[in-house]
This record gives structure tokens, sequence and C-alpha cells, in this order.
């Protein structure tokens, strides 16, 4: 027994601990669509499907419920790879798409959150129908050298259309409808691997009456209103793939700056081929000019130079291809060596010791290459002592060496190297490199006091080796410790002068460097090198470098700074200031932070508090903003009847609040409350006192009256406590029609043509109809649907599903009420207990072939399935009957009345007289086809539980 109790105890805990919440929830959400949908279904596994054709608007609205008002994300993941709207998601109640294609499928993802419980995630999956124009390609069966083409030759008509759905394809010769089987000499089929995308028309050993027009057509059905797309193909003995050829030499070398024209003409094909142009896997350049099978690129460049191919394609066997390679002359890159002789140890040159002098270029067209060398000006011709070599460009990059065997003292001198091409059309590049007693290699030695070298973040930061030696080498500056990039983004950086520069040097650039020599404009002997380190100081990172505090007078808080990193990490002080007022300083010991407490806040005390932490590249700061501002006002978007006219040319609007954190700072005295007109310039201000203190969730209330119909006002809402205004917050409220201003009851006979505002649910496969007994035709459907409306008018109106045909067995038909509004049941505008009404309507389901009428209870702060609350199935004879259901919704809701088509025509079902008003129903009529499926209400667990409590009390006496 005691342990019932206890059980007891804890649901009472449980149920005070929800109430204590106040209006505070988790965020519900639920998608709708709008925009040009062909078709909105719920596939298994409560997958939604939104069909839509490509270039119409795609418009999905994602309803969210909870307070505070949730943030809405979109987000899209493809079917077979996941991107983020290409650019960024999209932060919106509605996404909307205009002109969407068929890439832009996929599943889209509502994600809903205003930091209580988990993020509310709803998707629909986008299907984007389309369908482009067939493309019929010709094959044969046999090599393509003979004259007549196609004579007694087996012949494939293959059709291909890119679709979604999949295509469905029909051939037509002339205007004979061709189907497998109908003609010995013709074969129809679908290639496996193409899954249906491909039709594939088999003319076997070809016929005269072969030999015409072929019309290939793809169909999706007329889905989305798709129409059927056709091509056609006129075969003849004439048919041929095509030919061409090049009226250019293969390859064309050009000079920079020089125009090149390509001309391709065809030689045969019919039909008349297309000629394009492309070049290696690129683009044309931008600048080329194209008219018809001539290619003109004005002012060629050296980028713009490589294989140009020119392609024929009439859908005839393969597309013909014939490529020309344009080679633009260009000289790169001239570069020197000195090589001491080899045969000796020693990297000096010395008399009577041979030394080579190498000098190399990179040329286009290399074999156009050519190499002349002076002495001091005047030509140099090989010799037995001056032996001049050129290696061969088609084995290396062209280079040519210089050899002096026996060195003398009159060999001393000014060698200079000239690289020129054949042709001409290209400056000369010289090189001249200077053998004389003072040629020497390279040494480097870094400067005194220059390693390691210590800089502070931010600084610009000189790295410095000496180099000497005649002629002075390439200087390569690398990473010695790592593996990873130069400032620049290369792996080496190159200095004719030694010294590298880094600007703005960061913390990651600390570390040791490798300055070395290079082979090229020096000796060609092994790499000199130095190292050196380089330390990058910098000042304290902290936490948190900026924050918020919120404080009541007289209240304690504490403050406290954290030192993260820093270099050097001995840090010197730190020292708390409020606005220009020293606190405190001290120095740290082994902790890496400071605090700082105000044991009760004064009005002296607001302000910006900081704390500088300081080393020797600086300090870092942590700024604390103390004020006594309380927190803005939280909108409540989720009010039951916000709206409300009584009259004609005005409206009123019950504005709802919560406060966020209203215990953080001093009580609310009051609010300021702004409004105006949205477009106009003018606030108009009054304030709302505040009696007592606003709890956490608690929901305030304030009426807005004399809004002009039907304009859209912007409000403001600002708290104001002893320190003064704080936060505001800001909302739009829109004017719209109540759907059901103060109703106690709603009847419709469906009299008018408006249909008392119900609605066609446009994703089912058809529609209700409204219809009178004395217009209605007897003979099409006899003994089936009403013969009159339900007060035996045969004038009077009614809604009814018409089951003849295109309607098969299962079709749907769904009218929706209008929305209805539940009543607020106390002050704070929060339904305490789920509220009842009767609904009831007349019903007519006559006919042997009489199918379901269900009706669902459609809610608006449910994201789930419709609830069933009644279904009848069958024939019930040839009069009206009523049904009355009881229902218990908690939020705005409507009714949704389904008819589903039953085995044949004979199977009208009509509705009529459809009432909702408050109270439970008065006498439901019995029935025992009927199955109520409405929830119990909250009312009724809660006496359960007082029956239990009352149970076991006086089972314990």
């Amino acid at each position: 027994m005691d342990v019932v109790f206890a059980l007891l105890w804890l649901l009472a805990a449980f149920l005070k601990g929800i109430l204590c919440q106040g209006v505070y929830a988790p965020p519900a959400v639920r998608i709708i669509h709008s925009g040009h949908a062909c078709n909105v279904e719920d596939e298994r596994y409560s997958e939604r499907v939104y069909t839509i054709r490509e270039g119409e608007t795609l418009e999905l609205v994602c309803l969210v419920s909870g307070h505070p008002r949730p943030q809405i994300r979109w987000t899209k993941t493809a079917g077979s790879a996941s991107d983020r709207f290409q650019d960024s998601s999209v932060f919106n109640e509605t996404l909307r798409i205009s002109r969407i294609q068929r890439h832009q499928g996929g599943r889209y993802y509502c994600k809903a959150e205003n930091g209580l419980g988990s993020p509310a995630i709803k998707s629909i999956r986008v299907d984007v129908y389309y369908l482009d124009d067939p493309v019929v390609t010709v094959h044969q069966s046999v090599g393509e050298a003979k004259e007549q083409f196609y004579y007694e030759r087996t012949v494939f008509l293959r059709c291909a259309a890119n679709s979604n759905p999949p295509v469905r394809y029909s051939w037509r010769r002339g205007r004979e409808f061709l189907s497998q089987g109908s003609d010995k000499g013709v074969e129809i089929y679908e290639p496996f691997f193409t899954q249906g995308e491909t039709k594939i028309l088999k003319l076997k050993n070809l016929r005269p009456q072969d030999y015409a027009n072929y019309t290939c057509t793809a169909s999706v059905r007329n889905v989305c209103g798709i129409p059927d797309k056709s091509v056609l193909f006129q075969l003849s003995n004439r048919t041929a793939s095509p030919t061409i050829k090049l009226l250019v030499e293969d390859p064309i070398v050009a000079n920079p700056g020089q125009t090149v024209t390509l001309v391709c003409i065809t030689s045969g094909g019919e039909p008349t081929p297309v000629l394009t142009w492309v070049r290696n896997a690129e683009g044309l350049p931008k600048k080329s000019v194209l008219n018809g099978g001539t290619l003109t690129i004005p002012a060629i460049s050296t980028e713009e130079a490589g294989v140009y191919s020119c392609l024929a394609s009439n859908n005839v066997g393969n597309p013909a291809k014939k490529s020309t390679n344009i080679i633009v002359r260009a000289l790169r890159k001239g570069r020197f060596w000195i090589t001491p002789d080899p045969y000796h140890n020693d990297d000096n040159i010395q008399i009577g010791r041979e030394v080579k002098i190498s000098c190399q270029v990179e040329a286009t067209p290399a074999e156009e290459l050519m190499f002349s060398w002076l002495k001091n000006g005047r030509p140099l011709r090989s010799s037995e002592r001056m032996v001049i070599t050129q290696t061969d460009p088609d084995v290396a990059l062209g280079t040519t060496n210089l050899d002096i065997i026996d060195l003398k003292f009159t060999d001393f001198g000014t060698y200079t190297c000239v690289a020129s091409l054949r042709n001409g059309g290209i400056p000369e590049i010289s090189i001249d490199v200077n053998i004389s007693s003072t040629t020497v290699p390279p040494s480097l030695t870094v400067p005194r006091g220059k390693s390691p070298l210590v800089t502070q973040e931010g600084d610009t930061v000189e790295l410095q080796c000496l180099v000497s030696g005649k002629p002075k080498p390439i200087i390569l500056w690398s990473h010695a410790d790592k593996e990873a990039p130069m400032p620049d983004g290369s792996m080496q950086t190159e200095s004719y002068d030694g010294i590298l520069r880094i600007v703005n040097v960061s913390r990651e650039m600390t570390g040791t460097y490798r300055c070395q020599t290079s082979q090229y404009n020096g000796f060609n002997v092994k790499p000199r090198e130095a190292i050196m380190e380089l330390i990058v100081q910098y000042p304290p990172a902290v936490e948190p470098v900026y924050t918020e505090i919120r404080q009541g007078l007289g209240r304690a808080f504490s403050l406290s700074c954290r030192v993260l990193r820093a270099h050097p990490s001995r840090v010197l002080k730190y020292e708390w200031k409020l606005g220009t007022r020293l606190l405190t300083v001290g120095q740290f010991d082994t902790r890496d932070e400071t605090e700082y407490h105000v044991k009760a806040l004064n009005r002296e005390g607001y302000g910006a508090y900081t704390c500088d932490i300081t080393n020797e590249a600086g300090a870092g700061r942590c700024t604390f903003l103390v004020t006594g501002k309380a927190f803005g006002p939280e909108f409540y978007y989720d009010t039951y009847s916000a709206l409300w006219q009584n009259k004609p040319s005005v409206y009123g609007f019950k504005l709802q609040w919560t406060q966020m954190n209203p215990n953080a700072v001093d009580r609310i005295m009051a609010y300021r409350l702004g409004i105006k007109q949205t477009g106009q310039q003018r606030w108009w201000e009054q304030e709302i006192t505040m009696e007592g203190t606003i709890q956490k969730g608690e929901l305030l209330t304030y009426n807005l009256t004399e809004l002009v119909k039907p304009e859209a006002y912007q409000v403001r809402l600002t708290p104001i406590t002893r320190f003064g205004e704080g936060d505001s917050a800001e909302r739009i409220i829109r004017y719209s029609a109540p759907v059901n201003p103060h109703w106690s009851k709603f009847h419709c006979n469906f009299e008018e043509e408006a249909i008392c505002m119900f609605t066609q649910d446009k994703t089912e496969e058809f529609d209700w109809t409204r219809h009178s007994a004395a217009t209605r035709d007897t003979k099409y459907t006899p003994n089936t649907g009403p013969s009159s409306d339900r007060s035996g008018s045969k004038q009077g109106y009614y809604m009814y599903i018409e089951t003849s045909r295109p309607r098969q067995e299962g079709d749907k038909a769904r009218l929706l009420t209008p929305l209805f509004n539940v009543a607020p049941k106390n002050p704070y505008g929060n339904v305490a207990t789920n509220p009842t009404y009767c609904f009831s309507f007349y019903y007519h389901m006559y006919g042997k072939h009489i199918g379901s009428l269900n009706v669902y209870l459609r809610q608006k702060s449910q994201t789930g399935q419709d609830s069933s609350v009644w279904t009848l199935s069958g024939n019930q004879g040839d009069r009206w009957r009523q049904a009355r259901i009881n229902i218990h919704p908690t939020s705005s809701f409507q009714m949704v009345l389904e008819g589903i088509r039953g085995p044949g025509i004979e199977g009208d079902i009509a509705i009529d007289d459809v009432t909702i008003e408050e109270g439970e129903c008065r006498d439901p009529p019995p029935n025992s086809n009927l199955r109520s499926l409405a929830p119990p209400t909250a009312e009724h667990i809660w006496q359960l539980c007082l029956t239990l409590l009352l149970v076991l009390a006086g089972h314990r006496r």
C-alpha cells in the first residue's frame, strides 16, 4: 500500500512540475505545401512525397508551435549526395524555390528548436517531374565502308529521352503504329542495361518499305500535365554517317598575338551534320569566334595553345572527329650553372683544370631552339679547347654546355649564352656568366644575433642569410623542422639577396628555417645551407573576451578571467578596472585565472569591468558588462482566438507574452508598449503597469483595440525596472478574417455556392461535388444516391461523391471544414481541460457498391496523422441518417470527411446539414456499425486518479 501511495505522490509531483513550466513548451512542426504541386501523397513508413513539374514554383511552409518562438531552419539532402542548398540553409518558415530544376529534387528537412527538449524535425521528399525532347540515333550492324550504306543491311533506330518518371516510347512508320509482332521485319525492345530509358527499333535486312519517316513519341502519361514529345527521323538510301575534312596543317605553329583560323568542312553525311569545335577537355577561348565550321582565335597567347578538335554529328553512326595541335612559340626560364673540374675533389676554379658552363632555356617548339655563345661580346665557335654541345630537346629541356679544357688566364672573361627560335618572332634570351680569378663557390652564414630571432605577432620580420661567392646563387628558404608551406604558399621560396621577409607574422610561424643555395645561377656543387630559429611572441589569449551579466541591486556576484595560452607563458600581472577606476592588481602564481568578487551591487557598480592580463608581448583583456537591464519579453504566438472583431471597420488583438528570466534583475514595474501601422513612421506609446512579481513562464496579456481593418501593425514591448529600460522585442500583427467569430454553433446545408468555406483536399484522386436531385441524371447511375436533400426538397443541395468512371475502387475524396478556434477557459488563454464539441451530419449511403465514409479530426498543434473519430461502410438503405460524434480538440481544428469509392458505379455517398456546436451530443443515435475513436479527456483521467486515491484511502482505514 505504501508503494501505491508513493507512486501517486510521484505522479502529483510530475504534474506539478509540468504546471510550473507555465506556457513554455518544446517545439512541434508540421510541413504544409502550396504552389504548383501535382500531387502530395503519404507513402509507407510515413514518407511524404511532393511531386512538382520542373519550372514551377515550390513552396513549403513549416508550421511551428512552442514557446519561446522556435527558430526554423530548412536544409536539404539529395537522393545520392548531401548538399545544403549549395549556398546556405534557409532560416525562414517558408521555403520558396521559383522555377525549380531537376537537380533541386530531394528530401527537405524543417528543423525547429527553442532550447527546450530536443529539436523538432519533419521532412518531405520533393520529386521533380520533367521530360526532355527525345533523340533518335541510327546504327548499322555491319561495316560502314559500303557505298550503299543501308541497302539490305540491318539498322537500329535508338530513341532516348531524359525523364522523371520513367518514359514510355511508341514508334510510328509514316502513319502506321508499330508494335512487337505487327511486322516480321521489325523488332522493338528495350536494352536491359538502360532500365527503360531507351527504346530500340530494329529493322532486319532493310526492305524498300523500310525507307520512310519514323516518329518516336516519348510519354510520361501526362503526369503533372507534361505533354508527350516526339521526334521525326527520315531514313533513306542516302542516310550516312558524317565525314569531315580539316583545311589546316597539323601542327599549326604561331607567334603570340597572331590570328589563327581553323576551317572544318563536311565531306559527307545525311542528314546534314552539325559541326562543333572543342579544345582539349576545356572550353574554347572566350575571345574566339565560331562561324559554322570556321573557328577564329584573334591575338593568340601561349595559354590558348593546345589540341583543337572538330566534331561532326548527325545522329547516324558515330560522330566524326579530326584534330589539330596549335603551338604558340615561347622562350621561358633562362638559367645557368658552373661546374668545376669533376675529376678533382675541389669546388674552386683553377688554372690548368677543366670548367663547364651550362645554360638552360624552356622553348616551344623545342625543335626550333638554337643556342650561340659569345665571349666578351664576340662570337665563340666550338674548338678543341672550347667545346660547345647541345642536348637533344626530345630527351631533356634545351640545354647547351661550354666546356673549357685546360683553363688559361686568357680564358677569363664574360661568356654570354644566347637562346633564340629558328623561325624568329620571339625576342632572344641572353645570359651572362663571368669567369675570373674572383669566381668562387658560395658560402652561407647567419649574421651574429639573428638566430634565434625574437619578434612579436603582427610585426614584419626579416630572416637573413649572408651569401658570399661569385656569382651569387639563388637562395631557397624552407621549413627545417616540419613539412609545411612557406608564407607565400609554396614549399620553397626563392630569394636573390638571401633575405626572407614575412609581413604580419603569426604565432604559427614559430620554428626553424633553412636557407640553402640553389644549383641555378651559381656553382653546380653540393648545396650550402644554414639554419636559423624564429620565435614569435604573442600576448595572452583569455576567456571570456566579452560577456554580459545582468544583476539586480544588492546582489553578490563574481567575475573570472582565465588565460588560455601565451608566449612567453610567464604572465607578469593582472589588473581589474571598472571603467577607468582601478579595482585591484596582482601577480599570477601557478593558477591560470583570476577572480573579482562583488558582495552587494550598488548603482555605481554598474558598467564595464575589464581584466588585463599582461606578458612581455602585450595584454589580453576580458570584458564584463554588468547591467541591470531586463531581458526582452517573449511573444506568445499560439494564443487561442487572438483576433476578434465587434465593429465593422476595426478589430482587436489579444497580445500575450512571457518575460525572459524575470528574476535575473530587479522587479519589472511596467512595460512600454509601442505600436504603429506597418509602413508608417510614427509610433504611439503607452505604459502598462505591472503589479507584483512576474514568474518565469507566466503568460501576460494585454488587449489591443481599435485596430483599423485590414491594416497590419508593428508592436514593440520594452520592460522597465529601477535600472531603466530593458531589451525590446517586436512582432507584426496581421489582420485575417476570423472563420468563426464568437461561434457557439456552426451549421451548413450547402445551399450557397461558397459551401460555407469548406475546401477540397487536392492531394486526393477526386473531389466532392455540390449537387441537387433536380438536376441529377438518374439514367447514368441508377439505384444509388439520394432523390432529394435531407429536408426532402428536390431543389435543395447536398455534397456527394460521383463514383462513375473514370473513378476506380479505393479512390478517395476529402472535404475539409473551415478552421475552428477552441475557446480559452482561463485568463491566460490556454485550455485547462479539453472542451467538448458535438459534430453531427446527415449521410446517405445507398447502392450495392457503397464504399466507406470516414470522419477525421485534424488539429493545428499536432503534426502527426489525422485522428479517426467515425467510420461506416456498406449499403445503409435509401434514406438519410444522422451521425453524432463527441470530439475533444485541444487547439484549432478542422473536421475531414473522406469518401472512398467502392467496387462499382452504384456507390454514390452524400452528406448534408453539417453542424458543430459546443457541449456534448444529446441523444446520439444507436448504430452497431459506428466506431468512435475519440481519445479520453483529461477530465476523465483526473476523475479516475481521484477515485483510485479515495479507494486506496478507504482500504488503508
